[in-house]
């Protein structure tokens, strides 16, 4: 009986905790300390070095340079999405031509750097200035905002695409069956049946999209776009102030955290029929 006793006991007995917190706790607290301490530092750095003259002068110019990039990656991503569904069907086509070209688009502008993309663009069509000017091109080309929509449009519309024909290919096949079988088109599917679904799995990666072209809007500085980012070049030029710099990164850092919370916040009211 004692035996039987001290077994039942054993089996009984709640396992021995562990001594103190775990590695991945300690190391997740003092990342989140550093993060902590080091956004505490710039904080206390702006307000130390506070310069109302700088933003008195330039603030106006920086509010016109968040406009330009606002309406540079929305326009973007507009012609990006309408760009993508083409794309997107000749991936998912059984024909092997159309397949193939635009496998080579999207591998092209997947695969090489938005900054080279935009160049090209900028830099690469001067060099046919008489054939444009030909069939009326030219006005369009010769605007540095004009050239880094184009590049930016044709660049989201390969990663859209992409997005897309994944979120397309989630659904499950049962669902084309299901409309064939009451008598749908094959357009009627897609439109009514597939699509809405696929854009509930696709919502995150195109919030994701969107957020990573706001970050890349900066390269059109690069090509004479006075956007955010050359609104501050132009800034610390005449004036030195690292403030210049900061203060962009700060606005960007704003601007991306509300689309964090919007894209969720959507996310959640489309997705509530699926928590119950």
């Amino acid at each position: 009986m004692s035996v039987a006793a001290d077994a039942k006991s054993a089996v009984e007995r709640p396992p021995p905790r562990a001594r103190g917190w775990p590695r991945s706790r300690v190391i997740g607290y003092v990342l989140i300390g550093i993060w902590i301490a080091a956004g505490g530092g710039i904080v206390a750095y702006l307000v130390w070095a506070w310069n109302g003259e700088l933003f008195a002068k330039y603030g106006p110019s920086y509010l016109e340079g968040l406009g330009v990039t606002l309406s540079l990656v929305g326009i973007s991503i507009v012609l990006g999405a309408i760009l993508s569904f083409p794309v997107a069907y000749a991936r998912m086509s059984k024909n092997r031509i159309l397949s193939g070209l635009a496998y080579c688009y999207v591998y092209f502008f997947r695969g090489t750097p938005l900054l080279v993309q935009a160049f090209l663009v900028y830099y690469g069509v001067g060099s046919f200035k008489p054939q444009l000017e030909m069939v009326g091109l030219w006005g369009f080309f010769r605007e540095a905002f004009n050239c880094g929509v184009f590049a930016f449009a044709l660049n989201t519309a390969a990663y859209q695409a992409e997005i897309l024909r994944g979120a397309i290919e989630s659904v499950p096949r049962g669902q084309w069956e299901g409309a064939a079988s009451l008598g749908l088109h094959k357009l009627q599917t897609l439109w009514k049946i597939i699509l809405p679904q696929a854009l509930v799995v696709a919502l995150r990666p195109y919030g994701n999209e969107l957020i990573l072209m706001i970050k890349a809007s900066a390269i059109v500085a690069i090509i004479t776009v006075y956007d955010l980012m050359g609104m501050a070049k132009l800034t610390y030029s005449r004036t030195f102030d690292i403030q210049a710099y900061i203060w962009v990164a700060v606005v960007y850092l704003v601007i991306v955290e509300i689309l964090r919370h919007g894209i969720e916040w959507i996310e959640r009211r489309i997705t509530i029929h699926l928590k119950r």
